[in-house]
């Protein structure tokens, strides 16, 4: 049975990275995920010796988060895949089992191309943050 966020968005495990949408609007989206080293031990090879999710997963998340987000509110249509990052800041590491809140900005939304900023938090503090494209991608 597909998860409110598979409905929205192509990812499946073990490459989905948000767990919850919280708010989706023309202005913000505002979503959660919690990484579980047990469901997701792919990720454990990265930093063992710290227990750090690894940043590069931090940004995908977010970016899942964004898109997942623009479609709850009904701002694009189709399928969409990350075609740039930039202004990428890893602040501090974040452990598994901790909730990781993304705040995210909707700078630029059509049907074509998604640009947005944003920042992740766990515990209230900022841990990344970065700004990215998407560009619609039609099926083969």
């Amino acid at each position: 049975m597909e998860t409110e966020i598979e409905k929205l968005i192509p990812h499946r495990f073990p490459f989905l990275f948000v767990d919850k949408i919280i708010t989706a609007n023309e202005e913000e989206v505002i979503g959660v995920k919690s990484f579980d080293r047990t469901i997701d031990k792919m990720l454990t090879g990265s930093f063992p010796d710290y227990d750090f999710i690894p940043g590069m997963i931090l940004i995908e998340s977010m970016a899942q988060c964004g898109g997942a987000g623009v479609k709850k509110a009904g701002l694009a249509e189709g399928f969409f895949g990350l075609v740039s990052m930039g202004n990428v800041k890893f602040l501090k590491g974040v452990t598994y089992d901790e909730e990781i809140k993304y705040i995210i900005k909707n700078v630029r939304v059509s049907n074509r191309l998604i640009k947005q900023s944003g920042i992740a938090y766990s515990r209230d503090e900022p841990i990344a943050e970065a700004t990215w494209v998407c560009a619609r991608i039609d099926k083969p």
